[in-house]
């Protein structure tokens, strides 16, 4: 028993300590692990699973120090691993609501604000429905599975005990957030070129048929419009989520293999 003690209290310990700190920022900030439909206690248990799981091939070939400062230290390194991992998955799930809201304003589902059930956040109808569509297809493309090995492959590149090279995290961090306008404009294209189709057409009927009330008109046929094209353009929604998912996680993991 004095054994058993001593070695959880040793390098296992520890090296679960640094384990979960990396797992943390997944059920923070990445797509599905971080919603807001399941409870926090819940994710906690399910990161201190995880975490269990990794340990031991994290801990391969590591020796974790037990000095207090140096292992606060790791701690906050692990952090920032699994931030810059985190983060760069966060991306898909903002680009597809990002999408939806512009979407929104120019169809003017804005005026409808509702409660996004995944974020807890207030969001229009196309913001809500893509962050719904988007989840449904993370899981059914098995988006969760890919995190997780994504997630143990941090572990090879960026050993426990060996800090990341700061340069090429904010560098990657930098790179995904400079994508998320031009991704939502790639997944909403479809729909932005038939609404200005849509008001080009309906700006032309008002110079020829002055009295028709085109407000009255136009803002049923938008809508119309761009639920007809939205229902049409979901499978390359679909498609450009499954390749993007894997683009994701190569570029996180090429991130923190260049430090």
């Amino acid at each position: 028993m004095s054994q058993l003690l001593s070695s959880l209290a040793g390098n296992e310990l520890a090296g679960f300590i640094l384990v979960l700190a990396r797992v943390t920022p997944l059920f923070l900030i990445a797509p599905l692990f971080s919603s807001a439909m399941i409870p926090p206690r819940v994710r906690g248990i399910i990161a201190v699973a995880i975490s269990i799981g990794l340990t031991p091939v994290a801990l391969q070939g590591q020796r974790i120090p037990t000095d207090v400062v140096a292992l606060a230290g790791l701690i906050v390194e692990g952090l920032l691993v699994g931030l810059a991992f985190a983060f760069a998955l966060s991306v898909l799930l903002a680009a597809l609501e990002s999408a939806g809201s512009i979407i929104d304003v120019i169809a003017g589902f804005s005026y409808g604000s509702l409660i996004n059930p995944l974020s807890g956040e207030s969001s229009a109808v196309m913001a809500r429905f893509y962050s719904l569509f988007g989840t449904m297809i993370f899981l059914v493309i098995g988006g969760d599975a890919w995190t997780l090995r994504g997630l143990g492959r941090t572990f090879t590149l960026v050993p426990l005990t060996r800090p990341p090279r700061l340069g090429s995290l904010v560098g990657g961090a930098e790179h995904s957030f400079s994508m998320i306008f031009t991704a939502a404009v790639e997944i909403g294209a479809p729909v932005l070129v038939a609404l200005l189709i849509t008001d080009v057409a309906f700006g032309v009927v008002s110079r020829v048929v002055p009295q028709m009330n085109v407000f009255a008109v136009g803002f049923p046929t938008k809508v119309a419009v761009a639920m007809l094209v939205v229902g049409a353009s979901l499978p390359f929604v679909a498609n450009w989520i499954s390749g993007q998912l894997s683009s994701s996680v190569g570029a996180a993991l090429g991130a923190l293999h260049a430090g």
